[in-house]
């Protein structure tokens, strides 16, 4: 029950009952009202600024999340960056200079994006630069990659090439040292067999017992094998590509026919002493661009170093030559 209050009325010279009004009850009843909100609002706000909601606080954990795992991100492509430019360097000055193919521009390998912005999508985040840096690095990356896989597929096709070019070219001694019984002239000026004249002498003979094997020097397709060009006999002639011929002459016989495809070290006929020749031996020549050149220059497959300069100085003497 609430408590009944009083006033001294001093005309009355009584105590009289304080009587409220309506009015006044509800003016303090809205006040009472207005201030418990007021404070409520004032409580709410204080609390927000210093206590988090759940949602709130899971929120921050996944913002906290994200951002560690773009740092992971970052970090796994700078160990990529740097694994990638390593693979360039050897590239570039390995690979590339090794078959003789022009290195790829650093301005090529890392050129960015131009045109319209990519990334105006990742704009208006609160991490939008971390997230535009990542983006940019990984794409730019990608594109690396690219250059450096296409790069990588024409060293594997340049390198089948030279496999092929290495296989082709005449790189073997036509005949065995140990069914050689002397390298007999080399190339160069010698005395003519026959003439006694001093003339140039395109090849190299080997003399070795009559039907002894004559090997290929170097993978390639039979041209002739004939007895058709004036003075070498029945001879062979095996087009190695790359603008190289190599030539076998005064045969005793042949091994293989025209158009023939052989191997380095298939034995293609043997010695004798057809055509214009003083004893059996083969008569051996290298064309380069149709051009005579010197065959001591390509015995590298077949000769140890000391075989080699023993080769050399025999085919340096100017002696006779057996054709």
């Amino acid at each position: 029950m609430s408590k009944v209050k009083y006033y001294y009325d001093s005309e009355t010279l009584s105590y009289r009952k304080i009587e409220r009004k309506k009015r006044t009850t509800l003016k303090y009843i809205f006040g009472f009202l207005l201030s418990s909100a007021l404070f409520g609002f004032i409580f709410v706000f204080i609390a927000s600024q210093f206590v988090e909601s759940p949602k709130e606080k899971a929120l921050k954990r996944e913002l906290a999340n994200m951002e560690f795992q773009y740092e992971l991100l970052n970090k796994k492509m700078d160990e990529a960056e740097s694994v990638l430019a390593s693979i360039e360097d050897r590239d570039n000055n390995i690979y590339r200079l090794y078959f003789e193919a022009n290195p790829i521009p650093a301005e090529q390998r890392r050129a960015g994006f131009g045109g319209i912005n990519r990334y105006k999508n990742l704009e208006g985040f609160d991490n939008s630069k971390l997230i535009i840096e990542s983006n940019k690095r990984i794409d730019i990356l990608q594109k690396q990659i690219v250059v450096q896989s296409k790069s990588l597929d024409e060293i594997v096709k340049l390198a089948e090439e030279k496999e092929k070019f290495l296989a082709a070219i005449p790189a073997i001694q036509p005949v065995n040292n140990e069914d050689l019984t002397r390298m007999a002239s080399g190339f160069g000026m010698r005395s003519d067999p026959f003439t006694k004249a001093r003339k140039m002498h395109w090849g190299m003979d080997f003399t070795s017992p009559r039907g002894t094997p004559v090997y290929a020097t170097g993978d390639g397709v039979v041209k002739r094998a004939d007895a058709g060009a004036a003075g070498y006999g029945r001879h062979i002639r095996i087009d190695h590509g790359y603008g190289y011929t190599s030539l076998y002459a005064h045969l005793y016989k042949y091994n293989v026919k025209k158009n023939q495809k052989v191997k380095r070290g298939d034995i293609i006929g043997f010695v004798g002493s057809t055509g214009r020749s003083e004893a059996p031996h083969l008569h051996y020549e290298i064309f380069k661009n149709e051009q005579r050149i010197n065959p001591i220059n390509f015995y590298y497959g077949s000769l140890t170093a000391e075989e080699f300069n023993d080769l050399l100085e025999q085919a340096s003497q100017e002696n006779q030559s057996l054709d």
